[in-house]
C-alpha cells in the first residue's frame, strides 16, 4: 500500500488536500446471496480536491472515456467484448461536499440521468479496537446504514473525514469498511496525487428526485425493462417486436436473479 509523499512528511490537511488526491479501493462484492462463493472484485477511486470528493468505479471511468472519444470522432465502432469486460457493478457516482455535508448519488436508468441527495445520517460508534492495516494505524468504528451493520477502520493520521461509497464522518480517512455479513468490503490499496479529479461526459440534463422516487423508478425498470424502454421520459421510445421484448425480459430477469443482494437492503 502506497501513501502520498506529503502524508509521510506529516504536512497539515489544508496543504495536503489543496491539490487533488486519489485513493484507490479494492471493492469485493457478493451480489448473489444464493451463491456466496462467487465474489466479484473491482477497483474504485475516491478523488479528493479542496472541499469535495467524488467516488466512482474505474470501469465506469474507462467506459466513459471510450464513449467520449467516439462522440468526438463520430466513429462508433467499438470492441463489444472490451466494453462488456468494463461493465461495472458500481455504475454510479457519489459526490460529497465537505462544507454543506451533502452527498449526491448519481446514476442512469436507460438514457435518463438521475440524482438524489442522501437523506440518512451515519451515526458512528467509535470502538477501542485498533489495527495496523498496511502502513496505517487505524481504529475501529461501527454504524447501521441501509439495512446493514458496517465496521470501519479509520486512520486519524490522514485528517480527512471521508471514505469510499457514502461512508464519511469519522475523524480520519476510512482505510477499510465492511458489512457484518461479509458481503461487501472496501479496502484502500493506494493513495497518490493527481492533476485533477475525474470528470464524466454526460448527455442531457439530470433529473433530480428524492431517494425514494429513484428507488421506485429503479425497481420498476428491473421488473419490466421492456416497458421502460417503450415508454421512457423525454420522448424516448423504442418499438420492439415480441421476440425482442421476450429476450430483454429474460436477460433482465437473469441479471436480477444474480444480483439479489444489493449493498443497500432498505
Amino acid at each position: 500500500m502506497k501513501k502520498i509523499a506529503l502524508l509521510l512528511l506529516g504536512i497539515t490537511s489544508q496543504i495536503i488536500f489543496a491539490q487533488a488526491n486519489r485513493f484507490v479501493y479494492q471493492v469485493t462484492m457478493k451480489t448473489d446471496s444464493t451463491d456466496r462463493g462467487n465474489t466479484k472484485t473491482e477497483l474504485a477511486n475516491l478523488d479528493v480536491s479542496a472541499g469535495s470528493s467524488i467516488f466512482y468505479s474505474e470501469n465506469r471511468l474507462k467506459r466513459d472515456s471510450i464513449m467520449g472519444r467516439m462522440r468526438q470522432t463520430g466513429s462508433f465502432n467499438f470492441d463489444r467484448t472490451q466494453m462488456q469486460a468494463l461493465r461495472s457493478n458500481m455504475d454510479f457516482i457519489i459526490e460529497k461536499d465537505y462544507k454543506t455535508g451533502k452527498k449526491i448519488y448519481k446514476a442512469g436508468i436507460l438514457r435518463d440521468q438521475y440524482a438524489y441527495e442522501e437523506d440518512r445520517l451515519m451515526d458512528w460508534k467509535i470502538l477501542p479496537e485498533t489495527a495496523t492495516i498496511g502502513e496505517y494505524k487505524t481504529q475501529k468504528a461501527e454504524t447501521q446504514f441501509a439495512g446493514r451493520t458496517w465496521y470501519a477502520w479509520f486512520a486519524a493520521e490522514v485528517p480527512l473525514q471521508d471514505g469510499p461509497y457514502k461512508f464519511s464522518g469519522l475523524p480520519g480517512l476510512i482505510v477499510k469498511v465492511e458489512d457484518a455479513k461479509g458481503d461487501y468490503s472496501f479496502d484502500l490499496k493506494e493513495a497518490k496525487k493527481i492533476d485533477a479529479v475525474a470528470s464524466f461526459n454526460q448527455r442531457g440534463s439530470t433529473i433530480t428526485v428524492k431517494r425514494a422516487a429513484f428507488k421506485k423508478q429503479q425497481d420498476q425498470f428491473r421488473k419490466d425493462p421492456a416497458a421502460a424502454m417503450s415508454g421512457g421520459r423525454g420522448g424516448f421510445r423504442i418499438q420492439m417486436d415480441p421476440n425482442q421484448r421476450k429476450q430483454m425480459e429474460e436477460r433482465q430477469k437473469e441479471e436480477t436473479k444474480k444480483n439479489n443482494n444489493p449493498i443497500e437492503l432498505k
